[in-house]
């Protein structure tokens, strides 16, 4: 056990105590200084961990960090020290932005849940990439790209372009984010149209990039839970055309159902934690059967436990990640999942 996971939980109600945001930062700013003071080193092996190939890569296991909790790429080694074995940065845009005005987190402690209209506030991609040249973590780091919010969704293209090319020395795959509810207008680029211009050029993109850099960095795309089933069966259409490297499946959901009567209930925003789980599992599942069976999904939505991660791939995914169940159960939850999921 690492010193970190002891004492979290004599931590977490006074973090509970503090905003949310507040609360969030000073964790992550908490896991650097952690990771320096050797604080984050384990007494001993985290479970029956071993190598994970899928699309070319080498996951030293199967639990990743959901894009969201690093958002500018600060702590990577810390969180590949406590047994990540992926951790996904971002969502990073291709000029530095602030995001949605303040309060924008906020938890629902009953339904182990948290609603976010963050809106990708970031440092920009440049930042984040400088950064991600002096990591030193054997972790698989993903780069979650996406549009500026003042960037019509008729240029969105050349935004997901430019941060492919810019992330591209740097990142071991690059997730695509078209299904963030946190930025307007951003969902529509889910539909068949929209997403077959956009993979397409990023394809094209990707091909041109490996000749310049030598190496093939794989495109995946994250998805929301709030697709019918014809959006699924069009998306994944798009995606077997296109021959996308993987899938994230999902990002948060606007449906409320689950946390009706909450007196945060209807905050604008982004649902994430245990209500997310069972939609989330359902659109997991839908894609695993229509996808080709090489193309690899990545589960995320609802894990609390290592039951919920064992579910996530019993319902078809090769690897899982976590946020919102890091925020309720601390780094004692990654021990869990790790000795759980093989």
């Amino acid at each position: 056990m690492t010193l970190i996971e002891k004492f979290y939980p004599m931590m977490k109600p006074w973090l509970f105590r503090l905003d949310a945001e507040r609360a969030h930062t000073f964790t992550v700013k908490m896991m650097v200084i952690a990771h320096r003071l050797g604080m984050l080193k384990s007494v001993g092996p985290i479970g029956p961990v071993g190598p994970v190939g899928l699309m070319g890569l080498s996951f030293p296991n199967r639990l990743g960090l959901a894009a969201g909790m690093d958002k500018s790429a600060s702590a990577v080694d810390a969180w590949g020290a406590i047994g990540f074995g992926s951790v996904e940065v971002g969502t990073l845009t291709p000029r530095p932005q602030p995001g949605n005005p303040k309060p924008r987190l906020f938890r629902l402690p009953e339904h182990e849940a948290l609603i976010n209209r963050m809106g990708f506030n970031n440092p920009g991609i440049h930042s984040a990439v400088s950064k991600l040249q002096r990591r030193r973590t054997k972790a698989i780091v993903g780069v979650n790209i996406g549009k500026n919010f003042d960037t019509p969704n008729e240029g969105a293209v050349n935004d997901y372009l430019y941060c492919l090319k810019v992330a591209y020395p740097v990142a071991d795959y690059i997730a695509v984010n078209i299904s963030s509810p946190n930025t307007k207008g951003l969902r529509d680029l889910q539909a068949e149209g929209a997403v077959r211009q956009l993979i397409a050029a990023l394809k094209t993109e990707q091909a041109a990039l490996k000749k310049e850099h030598g190496k093939t960095v794989p495109l995946l795309v994250k998805i929301a839970p709030d697709l019918n089933d014809m959006q699924i069966e069009a998306l994944a259409r798009v995606f077997n055309e296109q021959n996308i490297d993987g899938v994230i499946a999902t990002n948060t959901t606007i449906d409320r159902e689950a946390v009706t009567g909450h007196a945060l209930a209807q905050e604008t925003g982004g649902l994430s934690g245990a209500p997310v789980r069972e939609r989330s599992n359902l659109v997991l599942q839908a894609f695993r059967m229509l996808l080709k069976e090489q193309m690899p999904i990545i589960g995320v939505g609802g894990i609390l436990n290592g039951a919920d991660a064992v579910e996530k791939m019993k319902a078809g995914a090769a690897l899982v990640q976590v946020y919102s169940g890091l925020v309720y159960r601390g780094p004692g939850l990654v021990r869990e999942i790790l000795e759980q999921v093989k």
